[in-house]
């Protein structure tokens, strides 16, 4: 009868879960094998879309620079986070609601007004290279845009709130009696937070840096605007082989690509925890 009844039970289960797994199915693992599917079979079947991101020096520059912003914007945007997470771990309640408006009054804003805004400050005659002239720090105008650096100030931008919430989270949930025991027992300031608040935050610097990892090498509308066409990432890449050139096996192999390196980042990080908690 226990047998029966849980039997019962199991399929009642899988009957409530069948449309969220209909739904998951038909508007993300369906497309993702369709777009597997045509890099491997356009313009002819076999691995050639593949091969070009070893033989085409273009493609694979465009690859690597989308690599290399991507983890620089991770680690800018997680270290300033850390630091405003801080900050709001230890500020008042007056200071806090301060706080979380600038850090979250930026993203009530569009992407492309915040490049567009960006373009207006860093350019030849903007605002912030007036500022370097006027203070004595240039004696003639920083090429700020239309390169990585612009297309990192303005990711970096965009990604801090997604860097700093998480590690807010993970500080929210530490003991501060942690913090006085430590002193009680005779650890200076450093040594305190170093060995004993540090640590307990690394889930959520681990899960900020996915998130803001797997954002930016997906960046489309920032790297148009402030790379100036000099800076070209990935996404703009594909965009112009779906849209212009109609290469739609070297698209997706692109897109399958970054999917794979989205999966890879996302398994090592998961890996490399374990195996310190595991060490611990």
């Amino acid at each position: 009868m226990n047998t029966l009844l849980r039997s019962l039970e199991a399929r009642i289960i899988l009957l409530f879960l069948l449309p969220a797994f209909l739904f998951v199915g038909g508007l993300f693992i369906y497309p993702v094998l369709k777009v597997l599917m045509i890099s491997v079979s356009d313009p002819q079947p076999g691995l050639g879309n593949y091969m070009l991101l070893v033989e085409n020096p273009a493609l694979r520059r465009v690859f690597l620079t989308t690599i290399r912003i991507a983890v620089l914007t991770m680690l800018i945007s997680v270290i300033i986070g850390y630091v405003l997470a801080y900050r709001m771990h230890m500020a008042g309640p007056v200071e806090l609601r301060i706080i979380v408006f600038c850090l979250m009054f930026p993203l009530w804003t569009s992407v492309l007004v915040r490049a567009f805004s960006w373009v207006v400050l860093l350019q030849n005659n903007g605002l912030l290279n007036a500022w370097l002239i006027q203070i004595g720090l240039l004696d003639r105008p920083a090429a700020l845009i239309r390169n990585e650096l612009g297309v990192l100030i303005g990711m970096v931008h965009v990604m801090v709130p997604y860097a700093t919430l998480p590690i807010y989270s993970a500080m929210r949930g530490i003991d501060p009696r942690l913090n006085q025991a430590a002193r009680s027992l005779g650890a200076t300031s450093w040594p305190a937070f170093w060995r004993i608040f540090f640590p307990l935050t690394l889930p959520g610097i681990g899960a900020a840096m996915i998130l803001v990892f797997i954002i930016s090498i997906g960046f489309y509308i920032t790297p148009i605007v402030l790379g100036g066409g000099k800076v070209v990432m990935v996404a703009e890449y594909i965009s112009v082989q779906i849209t212009e050139t109609l290469r739609w096996g070297l698209g997706t192999m692109l897109a399958t690509t970054l999917l794979v390196v989205v999966l890879l980042f996302v398994f090592a990080f998961r890996k490399l925890t374990v195996l310190r908690q595991g060490g611990a």
